[in-house]
């Protein structure tokens, strides 16, 4: 005869047989294959968007313009890129999307977009200081987006419009690797590691870093839909593995390079999700991400200015009302201050 003990311990294991296991929620996430979305790539390798009871099913898009339209329909959760003009123009449609963390920017020693002139054109005299930009033919990707507005603040600098340069897009910096070694422009504004490989090329020279011509430039945002915002519980648990991902990234940050505790795999992680060899992640300037997921709301204030100057956006916006930083400050409350990794 059985005793209550064993009809309870009995009832209790066909119970948990016979209760399914809780599915993950799945977050779509749009991406654009660059090196700053290594803290997707690190959550998913890492297992932390599987510890939130996650599963993150990434599509790669051109340029976060394009994720504008899936984010304003709520048929993309999370975009990773910059805060373009487009994604101005988009708000002011009455698209409602948020930036809700950092995802690059360029504190000092990390200016990882910088500008470049070819090689060819100081050795011969042409380019000597930066008011000799004047007339030249400069690669950038896309109007509105954040390596021209840096762009705009060097020719500033020495009295120059951005008028006075021709600009160029190309739909990847990896292209204005082979423009400038052929000579069909003049200078880049590009993110790494075209830098590093048109230097070590030997086509271009470096002449100005992101992190002296534009000190913390917000150069792309994570940002949510509507609705998944609308999804509380759900959203915070994103951000606590995007987070938990950046400050992994943090620790294999040292000297303006990936030379930190987790930089080896941290390599090892982006060349599993991107084309760049091993070799060059050793040799770049790698994007700077705030640890604490925190915007820099100025920069973005700043680029949009320039934008707006330049006619790419329409109507009035204000950055501050699209920033919501309420995910990542309820993260950091419950995960502590960020620790370098020694």
């Amino acid at each position: 005869m059985k005793t209550s003990f064993q009809i309870c311990r009995t009832a209790l294991l066909l119970l948990l047989v016979a209760t399914p296991a809780l599915a993950d929620e799945t977050v779509t996430v749009g991406i654009n294959g660059a090196a700053s979305d290594a803290p997707v790539f690190i959550a998913q390798r890492k297992g932390y968007f599987q510890e939130e009871g996650i599963t993150v099913k990434t599509s790669n898009f051109q340029s976060a313009a394009m994720m504008v339209p899936p984010l304003g329909t709520g048929q993309l959760d999370v975009g990773a890129g910059s805060a373009s003009a487009g994604l101005y123009n988009a708000v002011a449609r009455g698209i409602q999307i948020r930036i809700v963390a950092d995802k690059a920017s360029s504190p000092p020693g990390y200016g990882a977009t910088k500008l470049l002139v070819r090689k060819e054109l100081i050795d011969s005299g042409r380019y000597k200081s930066l008011n000799d930009l004047k007339g030249l033919k400069i690669a950038t990707t896309a109007p509105g987006v954040s390596n021209s507005s840096m762009l705009n603040d060097v020719l500033k600098s020495v009295g120059l419009k951005y008028s006075d340069i021709k600009t160029v897009d190309f739909a990847s910096p990896i292209d204005h690797v082979a423009a400038l070694k052929n000579g069909s422009v003049d200078g880049a504004a590009a993110i790494e590691p075209a830098p590093t490989l048109a230097v070590e090329g030997g086509s271009a020279v470096v002449i100005g870093t992101d992190d002296v011509i534009s000190p913390y430039h917000q150069i792309a945002v994570l940002l949510y839909s509507q609705s998944f915002a609308g999804k509380t519980e759900l959203a915070t648990k994103f951000m606590r593995a995007y987070i938990r991902a950046v400050r992994f990234y943090n620790d294999a940050l040292k000297d303006g390079r990936l030379a930190g505790p987790t930089a080896g795999e941290l390599i090892s992680i982006l060349t599993g999700y991107t084309r760049v060899k091993a070799e060059i992640y050793g040799k770049v300037t790698p994007t700077g991400m705030n640890p604490d997921g925190d915007v820099n709301v100025r920069s973005l204030e700043h680029d949009l200015a320039f934008y707006t100057e330049q006619g790419l956006v329409k109507g009035q916006i204000k950055v501050d009302k699209l920033v919501d930083m309420s995910f990542a400050r309820a993260v950091v409350k419950s995960l502590g201050p960020y620790r370098k990794l020694q």
